[in-house]
């Protein structure tokens, strides 16, 4: 296979497999059993033809599918993320002194939190998606104001945050898996998901601070 045509029509090792969700030596053993086209420059690179990856892709759906219609509702999610706090050892710090109503406070603001985010998540068009991000955002500084009052440092709030945090992500990528999304539309909500709890971690210093 000759190496002619627009340069924008081929694509690098790197790039191939990034696109495809895979690792270059999975790509590079396609390629060497005839499986993807290619061809290899005289400095010793391979390249794909654009298209010939692209095919390989699943075609896009018209929009993502609902995380509710992929079974992660925000019940669903407030149990994952409290057995896995559960899960994750016994409460340090402040959070050993924090009573039953209070955990309470702490469990209700924490499902609004979810609900809001996973509705950011779903919203199709970006007016909804920023208002569901900004009602998250008000929850996430109620709850890192609520650690202040209860005399948690700022280094004590933060781990509490990111055990939110990381179960969240977690089972977003578990879903995303067990539905079979495809590699674009994991990618993206996983991206979403991560931007938008960076927000929530500004949110929740700021409410912190003013606490």
């Amino acid at each position: 296979m000759s190496a002619g045509g627009e340069a924008g029509a081929w694509l690098g090792l790197g790039e191939a497999s990034r696109l495809l969700g895979i690792s270059q030596g999975t790509l590079r053993r396609w390629a060497d059993r005839g499986q993807v086209a290619s061809f290899t420059t005289p400095g010793g690179h391979r390249r794909f033809p654009k298209a010939a990856i692209l095919a390989l892709l699943p075609s896009s759906r018209a929009r993502r599918p609902h995380l509710s219609e992929l079974g992660a509702s925000g019940e669903r999610m407030a149990v994952v993320l409290r057995r896995r706090l559960t899960t994750d050892g016994p409460r340090q710090g402040f959070l050993q002194e924090i009573g039953e109503e209070e955990r309470e406070l702490f469990r209700e603001r924490g499902r609004r939190m979810v609900e809001c985010l996973l509705a950011h998540l779903d919203a199709e068009g970006p007016a909804p998606a920023m208002a569901n991000l900004h009602e998250a955002a008000d929850h996430a500084a109620e709850y890192g104001a609520s650690c202040a009052a209860l005399g948690a440092s700022l280094s004590e709030a933060v781990d509490t945050f990111l055990r939110f945090r990381a179960p969240f992500i977690d089972e977003l990528a578990a879903t995303a898996r067990r539905r079979g999304l495809d590699t674009r539309e994991a990618t993206g909500l996983l991206t979403d998901a991560e931007q938008a709890c960076d927000k929530l971690l500004l949110a929740f210093i700021e409410g912190w601070q003013q606490g």
